[in-house]
């Protein structure tokens, strides 16, 4: 197998050259703004920024909706369909996430339209939560997003050990 090299010859596999990438813009925050009668949400002048010109919604896990920026979309699509097609994880992961997957584009408002679908399986009402997730935002019916924060915030702490590697960041 030939190396991943980039434009001047250098190894774009090893750990060092991601270390040397820019970072993509983060998507951070938590916004309360309202659905719409006809199930449009305006999404905050930040977040459209990173998100650019479109987006995708999709289901997320926990009864949300992601709201990928098209690039991110992209990379976790291509992940899943990398994965070998004997892998019947995969298979059913790949068509409930693209199957539910749809393009959005904000209007001249900065509104998207969350599809009657998404909608549903998110339990999305008028009053919603709009959270940034790095690389992705998310869209919880409020009820479902403060009981679920509740849940987490006792483990949040012990949840550090876990996920962060250590010495990589200093608090």
């Amino acid at each position: 197998m030939a190396e991943n090299t980039g434009v001047s010859g250098e190894n774009t596999d090893s750990p060092q050259f991601a270390k040397n990438l820019p970072l993509p813009d983060l998507l951070l925050g938590t916004y309360t703004p309202k659905i719409d009668a006809k199930g449009r949400v305006a999404i905050p002048a930040k977040m459209r920024d990173v998100l650019g010109s479109g987006c995708v919604m999709a289901r997320g896990q926990e009864r949300c909706v992601y709201v990928l920026p098209n690039d991110e979309f992209r990379r976790i699509a291509q992940q899943i369909q990398h994965t070998s097609l004997s892998n019947k994880a995969a298979r059913n992961y790949l068509r409930v996430f693209l199957s539910g997957a749809v393009d959005a584009e904000p209007d001249k408002q900065g509104r998207v339209m969350v599809p009657s679908m998404l909608r549903t399986y998110a339990h999305l009402d008028d009053d919603i939560v709009l959270i940034g997730v790095g690389t992705r935002a998310e869209i919880w019916n409020r009820e479902d997003w403060e009981s679920y924060l509740a849940a987490q915030e006792d483990d949040y702490s012990d949840m550090a050990d876990d996920v962060l590697p250590v010495g990589d960041v200093a608090w």
